[in-house]
């Protein structure tokens, strides 16, 4: 009798001591039990995805979706993502020739593989995700208790100024252009898996109805202005050297026909974060067509 009980008492310790064991390795590897996919729209990208694929990589994204929207003989991210691609990491779908479809992919992205993954990274090729205090990886971040009661989460996007820079180089872009401006307020969104009706209405986030939240995991309030420029947010690199925001703009927009009333408006937009100088505008005058006389008076204005 007395060697049974001693038998019991020892296997309700070992199963302590296994459910314990289970505790910690469930906590050790928690992270491993959501999966993250990353939603983007490319064209004419191939000089820089590599450095996009690899930094998303580094942060824990399970798969990344890209629609190829290059022109119908132009570039293929074939050529420069055959090992991506080949492991199952990176997938291409082709939307080469289309026009103004942006939302459309992300909608199309949503629906066809909501159910395979816990959150998606809705973000244009130029948006790099940073997150101070979590060591570089977004599955601790989306872990985090704050966000247990958010479907969506908004993070600040910082504006990366061309650093004086004219031309093009064959460098990282965290290299090239380290400084960056916060007062322009404009953010992305971090969507939840498994909802099946949900309703993406913009290139910035989905119907607010879905409890959104912002990166403090605090509800997101639309009438005021997000501020968290420090601990999570996109490295936003929109414009690049002046020789390749030209490129940008010359190739036409995700989202409008573009024309020359709407390159101007890029090119305003561009300087009122950037540095006017008389070789820019030489430049934008050479590669564009765009009357500059505008922002040469800018010059003389400021000269006086």
């Amino acid at each position: 009798m007395k060697k049974n009980i001693d038998n019991k008492s020892n296997l309700r310790a070992i199963n302590k001591i296994v459910l314990i064991l289970l505790i910690f390795y469930f906590l050790l590897n928690k992270n491993k039990y959501i999966k993250v996919c990353l939603c983007t729209l490319g064209k004419k990208e191939n000089r820089y995805v590599r450095e996009f694929v690899g930094h998303y990589k580094k942060y824990g994204v399970d798969k990344i979706i890209i629609y190829d929207n290059n022109d119908l003989n132009s570039e293929k991210f074939e050529t420069v993502l055959s090992d991506y691609i080949k492991d199952d990491y990176v997938e291409i779908q082709n939307y080469r020739g289309k026009d103004t479809i942006q939302i459309n992919t992300l909608k199309d992205c949503y629906k066809n593989n909501y159910k395979k993954y816990d959150w998606f990274i809705m973000v244009d090729m130029d948006e790099y995700i940073f997150l101070k205090n979590f060591k570089n990886n977004v599955k601790s971040f989306l872990n985090d208790k704050r966000f247990v009661k958010c479907n969506l989460i908004y993070l600040n996007r910082v504006f990366h100024t061309d650093n004086n820079q004219i031309y093009y180089k064959n460098r990282s872009l965290f290299e090239r252009f380290p400084n960056y401006k916060t007062n322009v307020t404009s953010i992305k969104s971090i969507v939840r898996g498994h909802i099946s009706n949900l309703n993406i209405n913009s290139i910035h986030g989905v119907n607010y109805k879905y409890k959104a939240c912002n990166g403090f995991g605090h509800l997101f309030n639309k009438k005021k202005k997000m501020t968290d420029f420090k601990y999570n947010y996109f490295d936003h690199f929109y414009f690049k050297s002046t020789e390749e925001f030209i490129d940008k703009i010359n190739r036409g927009d995700a989202f409008f026909n573009i024309n020359k009333k709407i390159k101007f408006r890029k090119i305003n937009s561009y300087f009122a974060l950037n540095t006017i100088t008389i070789e820019k505008i030489k430049l934008f005058e050479q590669r564009t067509g765009i009357n500059m006389d505008y922002f040469k008076n800018k010059i003389s204005k400021r000269s006086k």
